[in-house]
C-alpha cells in the first residue's frame, strides 16, 4: 500500500455499538415489555400473620358490636324482638329526635359533663404535683411511693368500691368517725349518710374515681419529667428564672404534649364511669346519679327500650369523638405532633 492509498483511505470510522437490551430506553424511561416480577423476601407476611388474630378479637369486641348498636338505635326493638318473637320496625331518626327532645337527657349530660371535669381536674392536678414530688425524694422514697401506686393501681373496683363503702358507712365509717373527733360534733356525723345528698354522694364516688385514676397519671408524668434536660433547668436557675419560672418556660413545653394525651384519656374515661357508681350505690343507682352511662342503662334494660339505649350510647360516642379530634387537632397545631 501506498502512502497515496493511506492519505486517500483515512482514520478508520469507528463503528456504534448495539445497545443491550437493558428494559430501560435511552431517554430514562422504561422500554415495552414484561416487567419482573418482584420476589418476596423470606418472612415478609409473617408480621401480618401474627397480628392477625388481634385484629380479628379486636373485630368482634368492637366493630361487630358498635355495627349492631348502629342498626338498633334507627330500629325500635323491645323484649320480645330480642328474643326473635317480634317484629323490629324502622323508625329512622325518631329515637334521636325523642331523646334529645327529652328535659331528662340534657339533665343527665349536664351532670355527666360536670363530674367529669371535676374528677379530670383533680386527677390531672393532684397527680402531676405527686409526680413533681417523687423528683425531689429520695430513691427508697420514690421506690415506696411508686409500689404503693401500683398497688393502689392493680386494685380491683369491686374491691375498692367495697373500701369506699366502708369508708363513708353511715353508722361504722372511718370519715364520720374523723369528722366527729375532729369537729367534736358527734351528733351531726355520727350516723351521717353522704348518699342522701347527691352533692355529698358525688363527692364520694369522685374520691374513688380520683383515687383509681392517680397511679396512671403519677407514673407517665413522672416518665415525663425524667426527660426534661437538666442543663437548661440550670441554665434558667442561673439566669435568675424563678422555680416558678424555670416549669413555665423548661418544664412545661417538654411535658405539654404527654400532659394533653393523659388528661384525653381522662377525658374519656371519666365521661365513661359506670361501674363505681354502680357499686357504691347497691346496684341500684337513684336518677340522681346517672350518668350518660348509667342512663343508657337504664333505658335499656329497666325500661326495655334497647334502640333508645343505643341511641343514647351511640350520642355518648360521638360526644367523645369529638373531644377526641379536638385534642389532637389542638397538638397538631401547636406543633406537637408531626
Amino acid at each position: 500500500m501506498t502512502a497515496a492509498d493511506t492519505k486517500a483511505a483515512g482514520p478508520p470510522v469507528p463503528v456504534p455499538r448495539v445497545p443491550e437490551k437493558t428494559g430501560i430506553s435511552p431517554s430514562g424511561q422504561e422500554a415495552d415489555g414484561p416487567r419482573p416480577k418482584k420476589r418476596r423476601k423470606k418472612g415478609e407476611l409473617l408480621p401480618y400473620f401474627l397480628i392477625l388474630p388481634a385484629i380479628l378479637a379486636i373485630a368482634a369486641v368492637y366493630v361487630y358490636p358498635l355495627i349492631k348498636t348502629v342498626i338498633m338505635s334507627f330500629q325500635d326493638l323491645g323484649r320480645a324482638a330480642l328474643w326473635g318473637n317480634g317484629e323490629t320496625p324502622w323508625v329512622g331518626f325518631e329515637q334521636f329526635t325523642n331523646i334529645l327532645g327529652d328535659p331528662d337527657f340534657w339533665a343527665v349530660v349536664g351532670r355527666t359533663v360536670v363530674f367529669m371535669t371535676i374528677c379530670v381536674v383533680l386527677t390531672m392536678g393532684i397527680g402531676l404535683l405527686i409526680a413533681l414530688m417523687m423528683l425531689k425524694v429520695s430513691t427508697w422514697v420514690r421506690l415506696v411511693l411508686t409500689v404503693a401506686l401500683i398497688a393502689a393501681w392493680s386494685m380491683p373496683l369491686m374491691v375498692a368500691a367495697s373500701v369506699f363503702r366502708w369508708l363513708s358507712d353511715s353508722d361504722y365509717g372511718l370519715i364520720n368517725t374523723l369528722l366527729a373527733d375532729l369537729t367534736g360534733d358527734e351528733d351531726r356525723w355520727l350516723g351521717h349518710n353522704w348518699f342522701l345528698d347527691p352533692w355529698q354522694g358525688f363527692g364520694i364516688i369522685t374520691l374513688l374515681v380520683v383515687w383509681g385514676a392517680i397511679p396512671f397519671v403519677v407514673i407517665t408524668m413522672y416518665a415525663a419529667l425524667t426527660q426534661v434536660p437538666k442543663e437548661l433547668e440550670e441554665a434558667a436557675s442561673l439566669d435568675g428564672a424563678t422555680a416558678f419560672g424555670v416549669y413555665r418556660f423548661v418544664t412545661w413545653p417538654v411535658i405539654k404534649p404527654v400532659f394533653t394525651m393523659v388528661a384525653t384519656l381522662s377525658v374519656i374515661w371519666d365521661f365513661n364511669v359506670f361501674g363505681q357508681i354502680w357499686l357504691l350505690r347497691g346496684n341500684k343507682p337513684e336518677p340522681e346519679y346517672e350518668t350518660l352511662g348509667l342512663y343508657s342503662f337504664s333505658k335499656a334494660f329497666e325500661s326495655t327500650s334497647f334502640s333508645q339505649g343505643s341511641a343514647i350510647a351511640l350520642i355518648t360516642v360521638l360526644m367523645l369523638s369529638g373531644v377526641a379530634v379536638y385534642y389532637l387537632r389542638q397538638l397538631i397545631k401547636t406543633g406537637e405532633v408531626e
